[in-house]
């Protein structure tokens, strides 16, 4: 067991925030949350999941409490459940300097966050991811967004968090395949640009996997610490950060012909995608061949979710480039995609050719 949590800080100046990771600390929330929530009341949004196994830790907070529960799932990012939590928050008469509390998954921090920035134009809110994917990649960095039908994280905004709780141990609980869909953001970070962190994942994943907490706790603070640096340096994705969505451009289209239904889970969205990514690279003659032959190696050897795994949603290529098409990072009408070099080396391709593209995806049905 870690004694000893590590914090990894997000510079912001004055908006900064610190990503607190240990194992067992949301069986003291009060403690380590009283200084972000201060004197104000608490409004704490989760799922019936969440909720069942952790209630006791949430009312154990000394405060002025309310809980909002949701059933689980990506259905919940939308706009009829974003209204009816603000009325929630309404109703309650909550000011800004109240809190919300997203304890959850990326699902729950996604639609807390988004409330938050447009509740009586932005109030505070803390967020205590209960995935691993939560854990090392949407919890952190202040993207809010819900889904509509035209694509997923459509209508959204930059909104920080004051803090970050992540306790390690409540990943126990969650099944095989949520870790490997988590698992596929950590290995996000090596490939876009550590190539070391990948290195050390071709050992170690498998430690990670099985919730070794030292393994884990290196896993999630080098993960953490990649993204603070990125986000540090270009908040609104206008640069660097679009490296943070490897994989994403070709995993949304997956995810949007799947439907949101749960079949395909954004981790393994992004898992087949960042494949893809690799694999579109070397045969574009960007990226040396071996580096993309590592990479499906790793996901094989660990069981992700790759393209061999979703050949169901790879059958119609004109709608997966339909989906692309509404990617946030294309501009002027134009594909963006977020290609390799080598691993360890992403980088930002404007402009990216839709008949190659689209050619591409053909040989993979």
């Amino acid at each position: 067991m870690i004694e000893t949590p590590r914090t990894v800080t997000v510079d912001l100046g004055a908006r900064s925030y610190d990503i607190l990771i240990g194992t067992d600390l949301t069986l003291d929330l009060g403690e380590h949350l009283a200084a972000t929530i201060g004197n104000g009341r608490v409004h704490v949004v989760t799922d019936e999941t969440v909720y069942n196994l952790y209630k006791n830790r949430l009312y154990s907070l000394e405060t002025d409490i309310a809980v909002t529960v949701l059933p689980s799932g990506e259905s919940q990012k939308s706009f009829a459940v974003l209204q009816s939590l603000l009325n929630d928050l309404l109703e309650r008469e909550l000011s800004r300097n109240d809190c919300l509390i997203a304890f959850g998954g990326g699902v729950i921090g996604d639609l807390t966050g988004f409330a938050a920035s447009i509740y009586k134009r932005g109030c505070k809110f803390i967020q205590v991811p209960t995935t691993l994917l939560a854990q090392v990649d949407s919890s952190v960095g202040g993207k809010t967004a819900i889904n509509v039908p035209q694509g997923k994280n459509l209508i959204g905004a930059f909104y920080q968090p004051s803090f970050v709780l992540t306790d390690i141990n409540v990943l126990k609980t969650l099944p095989e395949r949520e870790l490997k869909a988590g698992y596929a953001e950590i290995l996000k970070y090596g490939l876009l640009g550590n190539a070391e962190f990948f290195k050390w994942l071709e050992t170690n994943g498998s430690k990670v996997l099985a919730l070794d907490p030292d393994a884990m706790s290196e896993a999630i603070a080098t993960s953490c610490m990649m993204k603070a640096a990125i986000v540090a340096q270009d908040e609104q994705e206008r640069g660097a950060r679009a490296l943070l969505n490897l994989g994403h451009t070709f995993g949304h289209a997956l995810e949007a012909e799947a439907g949101y239904n749960g079949d395909l889970l954004h981790g393994e969205g992004v898992s087949a995608g960042m494949q893809m990514a690799f694999e579109y690279s070397a045969r574009q003659g960007l990226c040396p061949s071996q580096d993309a032959r590592r990479v499906t190696d790793h996901m094989n050897d660990l069981g992700l979710n790759a393209i061999k795994d979703s050949q169901t949603w790879l059958s119609n290529t004109d709608a997966l480039m339909k989906h692309m098409s509404q990617d946030k990072k294309n501009e002027s009408g134009q594909l963006t995609l977020i290609l390799a070099r080598a691993i360890g080396e992403a980088f930002v391709k404007k402009g990216a050719s839709t008949e190659t593209v689209r050619q591409y995806l053909k040989t993979l049905i």
